[in-house]
């Protein structure tokens, strides 16, 4: 059985990972990782054939090869190789993870760092037990500064996490109801996410914290240093000056900055740039340049974007969903100076036996504001009584919306990415 030190000293001649065949490159080792609906002892040959250096696989294949390592548990060796490399460096690593704005959080946050260090951190939504140790094994040794999301929907998740990613600094966004069939409620999300202020706690690390939720208080305690924003009570505060068509921040004390006009849609926001602006200073960049990273961040990938289609201005925010989450968007939605207002929301996954009672308290929200159009999709609404137009998957609506032809309409798209809500603009 091959030691980490020797894995680490291949890695070392060719430090570029791929667990996808479909992705490989010439020069890449290739990790054959299984899952409930792969198996990727199964592609070992294809690998090679693409050009592979060495593959690492945990079932012996129908490949020939000398550069074949065989290991017990292949996922499990690409963990302790990512903690290997992870612990040959002595800079910040920033761990972010929360219900919402966690990744909006984590672009910030290396936009900012990005304008005065070398800063690495995780490529899309590469969050959990496979892009973790991917993200860390990205890393350089150039590196200043390392960013790294953790997302997780089960207690222990987090934990596990930072045994490898070793955090220095945390950042947990908000616990609000997501995930909650794994988690067993928002107590659990609680939890589940403390999980990295328990790390902190453990290991000397610094908290950058949203004063303005009792309960981040609360589970910070103990932290030996906690940086603290949010609207008031902290180190960095600021508020929300504008918010149609894009968030404007108005800083209100521990930075020389006026206003923040961000390309972000939604108050909801806020606390993302208050983040970032928090992480920036304690880490010494300069105010304009804190500014100007946030205010140059465009979000991509179906996240709060806004599009401009015909006469319709469309808020896209498809790539996820929770109670929280979509509240915070209606509420936002719903304030918006508009005549001609129309609504698309996809059911929200994840949410076990609270899955009506959260589509129902959903419900009453809608039905508390007045719309032009309000479009449901997926199962779990059409199980609840409403008076609005229901379809079960997203090319339904799609036809609808192509057939309907809306016009001079602000449209807000909304639901979890097995809802893929975003096809209705394809």
């Amino acid at each position: 059985m091959i030691s980490i030190e020797e894995l680490y000293k291949i890695y070392q001649d060719y430090p570029s990972i791929q667990t996808d065949t479909r992705q490989l490159k010439q020069g890449d080792i290739f990790f054959a990782l299984k899952g409930n609906k792969f198996n990727g002892n199964a592609f070992v040959e294809q690998a090679f054939e693409k050009g592979a250096a060495w593959a690492i696989a945990d079932e012996q294949t129908a490949a020939i090869s000398e550069k074949i390592i065989l290991v017990d548990d292949a996922l499990n060796v690409l963990q302790q190789l990512a903690k290997h490399h992870r612990m040959k460096f002595k800079i910040p690593f920033l761990a972010i993870t929360g219900s919402n704005g966690k990744t909006t959080t984590k672009e910030l946050i290396h936009a900012v760092l990005a304008t005065t260090y070398k800063t690495y951190t995780t490529g899309g939504n590469l969050n959990n037990h496979i892009g973790i140790p991917l993200t860390l094994l990205k890393i350089k040794n150039d590196a200043q500064a390392a960013v790294v999301e953790m997302g997780a929907n089960h207690l222990k998740e987090i934990e596990g996490y930072c045994k490898y990613v070793l955090p220095t600094h945390g950042i947990i966004t908000n616990a609000g109801k997501a995930h909650l069939e794994g988690f067993g409620g928002v107590e659990g999300v609680k939890k589940g996410k403390g999980e990295l202020f328990d790390f902190l706690r453990g290991n000397n690390g610094a908290a950058f914290v949203m004063w303005d939720y009792d309960y981040l208080r609360i589970m910070s305690k103990g932290i030996p240093e906690i940086i603290r924003y949010g609207t008031h009570d902290a180190d960095i505060t600021g508020i929300a000056s504008r918010s149609e068509p894009f968030l404007e921040a108005k800083m209100t004390k521990g930075a020389l900055i006026d206003k923040i006009s961000s390309q972000l849609v939604g108050d909801y926001n806020l606390p993302n740039i208050l983040c970032a602006v928090a992480v920036g200073k304690y880490f010494k960049v300069d105010d304009d340049k804190i500014k100007q990273a946030i205010e140059n961040y465009a979000p991509s990938n179906n996240r709060s974007q806004l599009i401009e289609k015909g006469t319709n201005k469309i808020i896209l925010d498809a790539y996820n969903a929770n109670p929280s989450s979509m509240r915070a968007a209606i509420e936002n939605f719903a304030k918006l100076k508009a005549d001609k207002k129309i609504l698309m929301l996809g059911s929200m996954a994840e949410l076990g036996e609270k899955s009506f009672e959260e589509h129902e308290m959903l419900m009453d929200l809608i039905n508390k504001h007045q719309w032009e159009r309000v479009v449901l999709v997926g199962e779990n609404f059409l199980k609840t009584k409403n008076p609005y137009l229901n379809f079960s998957t997203s090319s339904e609506a799609k036809n609808w919306f192509s057939e309907e032809k809306p016009t001079n309409a602000h449209i807000l798209i909304k639901g979890s990415r097995s809802m893929q809500m975003e096809k209705i603009l394809e």
